[in-house]
This record gives structure tokens, C-alpha cells and sequence, in this order.
């Protein structure tokens, strides 16, 4: 698991790195400012994560993370500057992000012994605040905040299926691809259909 574990951290950070590219290049933003809303959509849900661990933040106790994320962010910046893309294609790669770093959290926080509730919210923030830095930075409301389609809820229940498969006997393995499936397929479903949560409304 533990290798597993590490290539599935490394395949989010370039995931993550190319979402933060996409989005910073419908801003027009220069190489400096693509690289730095690149790298910390790619790196920043981690490094919260972390540091509410008291936990040496991953991409300082191995710097091929930052590796990484630098090299997939100048990657796919000369490889797409120019071109005309839809302006949402960024959200596909972004479910593919969120649903690697939200499993990767949350077993983090379970080997760091953390109770199974706080684990899944960890893995939750592993996911989603890369992208809220990305839309902060892309100057933008955060997609997680927005009245909209499933985001960290699809996170949340993902990583509560990760839990609670490996509480009924399933291999950590299987439960992870079987968690990261179920939160690609829900925030998918969630766009194509406009699957919202109930919102809160007062009456006049």
C-alpha cells in the first residue's frame, strides 16, 4: 500500500499542476504566475493536511513532489500556451485530482493515528484546498463553495466508502481504487446531470 500510496501522490500533483495551469491560463497570467497558482494547487491541500498532523510536510520531506509539480506546470504550459480550449475541460483532470487526494489523505491521516471521522475531513481538505487556492489566486469564488454541482461532499463520501470498506475486510488496495472510483463517478454524474446538495433559503 505504502508504494501505491506514493505513485498515487505523485499522479495527483501533476493532475493537480495541470488544473491549476488550465485555470491560470484562461487569466492570460505570464510563466511566473502560472508556476506559482500551478504549484500550489498542486501542493497546498497536502501541506495543510500536514501541518495539521504535526507532520513534516511531504513535499519538504521529499522534494520530488515539488519536482514535480514545478516540472508539470512549465510542462503543460509551453504545451497548451496559444491553443483555444474549453473553458471547462480543466474540471475533468480537477475530479481526477480531487478523488486522488482525498484517498491519499485520508490513509495519511489513519496511519498518523487519527480517528476515522477526522481522517475522512483530512482527506477531504487533502483534496479540495489546492483547488480553493487555485480559484482564490485565478481570482474566482472557490468551485467548493459555490452553489453547484457535488464537490467535497463527493470527496467526503468517497473517503467514508475507503473507511469503511477496510472495516469490513476489503484490502487497503482495493478500497482505494474502489473509493477514488466512486468520487471521480459522483462528481462526474454531479455535472452532467446538475446534482446539487439542498441549499439553505429563508422566507420573505
Amino acid at each position: 500500500m505504502d508504494l501505491l500510496l506514493y505513485w498515487i501522490g505523485l499522479t495527483a500533483v501533476a493532475v493537480n499542476a495541470l488544473t491549476g495551469v488550465l485555470d491560470a491560463g484562461r487569466k492570460r497570467m505570464d510563466l511566473v504566475g502560472v508556476i506559482m497558482v500551478g504549484s500550489a494547487t498542486a501542493l497546498g491541500g497536502g501541506t495543510v493536511r500536514d501541518v495539521l498532523l504535526d507532520r513534516t510536510v511531504f513535499w519538504i520531506s521529499d522534494p520530488t513532489y515539488l519536482v514535480v509539480a514545478l516540472a508539470t506546470t512549465a510542462a503543460v504550459f509551453f504545451a497548451v500556451r496559444g491553443l483555444r480550449l474549453p473553458p471547462r475541460l480543466f474540471l475533468i483532470p480537477d475530479a481526477i485530482g480531487l478523488a486522488l487526494f482525498t484517498i491519499v489523505g485520508t490513509q495519511i491521516a489513519l496511519e498518523w493515528q487519527a480517528p476515522w471521522l477526522a481522517a475522512s475531513l483530512l482527506g477531504v481538505i487533502t483534496g479540495v484546498v489546492g483547488g480553493v487556492l487555485r480559484d482564490v489566486l485565478c481570482n474566482e469564488v472557490p468551485l467548493v463553495f459555490v452553489r453547484g454541482e457535488l464537490y467535497a461532499s463527493a470527496a467526503w463520501a468517497g473517503a467514508l466508502a475507503f473507511i469503511g470498506l477496510q472495516a469490513l475486510g476489503m484490502s487497503a488496495v482495493a478500497a482505494a481504487w474502489t473509493g477514488m472510483a466512486a468520487i471521480v463517478a459522483a462528481r462526474l454524474l454531479a455535472m452532467a446531470f446538475r446534482i446539487t446538495l439542498p441549499t439553505y433559503s429563508e422566507r420573505e
